[in-house]
């Protein structure tokens, strides 16, 4: 059953591109007004275009997950304009630079901890008073399968991404009672521009990851959007806290 939610209020963050833009035009195409936050300009603005087109409602909004009077103004703009708000996608994230634990800088590890840990958090403490205002809401946070396994290489992206799964259950939680689910998604890999930054475009590359997932192939972003919709609807009622692994199997083995 495709989820209706006509006249509900859908931010995403990080919705310039990837698993973020499918998960905008996912809502749209559901009948939600859509917030699509992003730092690109250029790309976000794309995205509310493109839903546009199809004759349904989206605004752009800048923020960086980096300034939290961007996130806050941000949430604001959306009820000023849509009147409240529904459904929150915390998807903003970035990989931040290769390296070991020893390796890895300071500055790569503060910002890769900001957007993917920090901004998360800010983009929480704005978007639950107004749920809460609302009578309830839904918010799925972008976790990853880093978040329940390690990897080498990227300690700051693993340690962000768990992070994030600590922060859902929390939240989920505390807000159990007030009509508020707060859930993750556990993406394994898909393809995205950053998987493409990671492979640059080297068959090689590209096979090891697949190689890593038991189905056969690299994940979609619709498939994740997909998963992110069912969360948000009313047909998973009676889940919250949970983190969902969207990974063709990785995570099984």
């Amino acid at each position: 059953m495709t989820p209706n939610f006509e006249g509900k209020v859908a931010l995403v963050t990080g919705a310039a591109s990837g698993i973020g833009r499918a998960t905008a035009m996912a809502f749209a195409e559901q009948g939600a007004h859509v917030i699509v936050a992003d730092h690109n300009e250029e790309h976000g603005c794309s995205t509310m275009r493109d839903i546009r087109e199809h004759g349904n409602s989206a605004i752009f909004v800048y923020a960086d997950m980096l300034n939290p009077d961007d996130i806050r103004a941000m949430v604001k703009k959306c009820v000023e304009i849509f009147g409240g708000l529904d459904f929150a996608f915390n998807n903003a994230g970035i990989e931040g630079e290769q390296g070991t634990t020893a390796e890895s800088s300071e500055e790569n590890w503060s910002r890769v901890i900001g957007v993917n840990l920090n901004g998360v958090w800010h983009c929480m403490k704005q978007e639950l008073p107004h749920m809460l205002a609302r009578g309830g809401g839904v918010i799925v946070n972008c976790s990853s399968v880093a978040g329940l396994k390690g990897f080498r290489g990227i300690p700051a992206y693993v340690a962000s991404k768990h992070a994030v799964i600590g922060l859902t259950k929390a939240a989920a939680l505390e807000y159990a009672t007030k009509n508020i689910r707060v859930n993750a998604v556990c993406p394994g890999v898909i393809q995205t521009p950053m998987i493409s930054r990671f492979t640059q475009g080297g068959p090689e590359a590209e096979a090891l990851l697949v190689a890593q997932e038991p189905i056969g192939r690299l994940g979609t972003s619709g498939e994740v959007a997909a998963t992110v919709l069912w969360l948000c609807s009313d047909q998973a009622s009676f889940i919250t806290g949970h983190s969902l692994v969207v990974d063709g199997g990785m995570m099984a083995g």
